[in-house]
């Protein structure tokens, strides 16, 4: 019995409704609330007041520690997407490329470190970065350093989590995009003079592109989302932008201050986010 368009267009109707209900239930009526809420005055003894102003749009996009702050986090996010996607490349050419009897074993341990929840894996780089943790400790007793490293309650530390969190997605999106690219080109190349560096710029590394921007997308809307891991291994001494609207929130009360301070960082994100895209797209095409 043959199957009508109607039929193929309800079905795949019928498919894509869960996922549609779960979008639209816990990401766009969020932030229409989200939005909603900017724009109301605020309220000492509730979350907002009845009416419509500008003011926290105004307050915020004036205020230069904001945007200090914002620029930070950005910044954070753009290094930590750089070093994870070169600790990262080597890892997933490996996965991609090696032996196969063995390469279950080394997948399931670079995701491994997925099934510990972010808190749990913060409070292990406690023990090992504080000032009496084992890093610290082995050093002193090699003798290689007098006092402490300050490895905790800085960037340094707040770096070291966020790259070991988020490495796993880089590994992760890298090694599907290196499988795609058909490993006969790289060796015809060869055959033909190139050498194995060369071989890799010119055809591994640009078909790999892909790969490249959906795991740094993913990293850095993870990093400059994260909340966890500036606090715990950042202390009070680093702010992100998320913090400053938590603390807005819920120490300050300011209920629509920090809706509209997360309602700029999204169209902040979306627009850093969409000239990456066009430049990354751009570049692939021009592969073709």
């Amino acid at each position: 019995m043959a199957v009508t368009k109607t039929q193929q267009g309800l079905t795949r109707s019928l498919l894509l409704a869960p996922a549609a209900l779960w979008i639209i239930g816990f990401f766009i009526l969020p932030y229409l609330l989200l939005a909603y809420m900017s724009f109301k005055p605020t309220s000492s003894t509730g979350p907002y007041l009845p009416g419509f102003t500008l003011e926290n749009y105004i307050f915020n996009l004036t205020d230069p520690f904001y945007w200090e702050i914002m620029f930070e986090t950005v910044a954070q996010g753009v290094l930590t997407v750089v070093i994870c996607l070169l600790l990262a490349y080597p890892v997933a050419y490996r996965l991609a490329r090696g032996n196969s009897r063995h390469k279950g074993f080394w997948y399931t341990l670079v995701i491994s470190p997925l099934l510990v929840g972010v808190v749990i894996r913060c409070y292990g780089w406690m023990v090992l970065l504080a000032d009496k943790g084992l890093i610290n400790d082995g050093l002193l007793s090699l003798g290689l350093i007098d006092a402490p490293l300050p490895l905790m309650y800085n960037r340094l530390g707040t770096m070291i989590g966020m790259i070991q969190v988020y490495l796993p997605y880089m590994v992760i999106s890298l090694t599907g995009s290196i499988q795609a690219v058909n490993p006969e080109l790289d060796y015809t190349a060869r055959s033909l003079g190139a050498s194995r560096f060369t071989a890799f710029r010119k055809i591994t590394l640009p078909m790999s592109l892909p790969g490249i921007l959906s795991g740094s997308i993913m990293v850095f809307v993870l990093t400059i989302s994260s909340y966890a891991i500036p606090i715990l291994l950042g202390g009070n001494r680093i702010v992100t932008t998320p913090l400053l609207i938590v603390q807005n929130t819920l120490e300050a009360f300011d209920w629509p201050g920090g809706a509209s301070m997360a309602v700029i960082m999204f169209v902040v994100v979306v627009t850093l986010l969409t000239l990456y895209i066009k430049l990354m797209t751009n570049a692939m095409r021009g592969l073709k």
